[in-house]
């Protein structure tokens, strides 16, 4: 299998790779492994992310850290976030194009929902 990117959450302070949740990209899906005793993996197709947004407060600015936020249509994960990434912009546009990689792959389009003002959902 094929690793696009790799890495673990790091501390807020110095940045340093001392935690038990790591993150992997490959061509097809993101990955999360949690837990030392207990561990989970939760496993997200890439064309199934919809929105990907960077935030870095001013901490992470100062140890080159950043939080990515993935907006995703998964059911048991509709928010993926992924928690102090080393070179987080770089780490960002590499996962958006993985995403447009594999969607042009599968043909899959995204589509636009907005709630109407009864709560159903309409198709734009």
């Amino acid at each position: 299998m094929e690793i696009l990117w790799s890495d673990r959450k790091r501390w807020l302070l110095f940045g340093l790779p001392w935690t038990f949740t790591k993150y992997t990209c490959t061509p097809e899906k993101f990955v999360v492994q949690t837990g030392v005793l207990r561990q989970r993996e939760e496993e997200i197709r890439l064309y199934r992310i919809m929105d990907l947004t960077l935030e870095r407060t001013f901490l992470q600015r100062i140890f080159g850290l950043g939080t990515i936020l993935c907006d995703t249509v998964d059911k048991s994960s509709p928010k993926l976030i992924i928690r102090n990434v080393k070179d987080s912009r770089r780490v960002k546009d590499l996962i958006s194009n993985a995403v447009e990689e594999e969607r042009i792959k599968k043909r899959v389009s995204s589509r636009e929902f907005m709630a109407s003002e009864d709560g159903v959902e309409e198709e734009l």
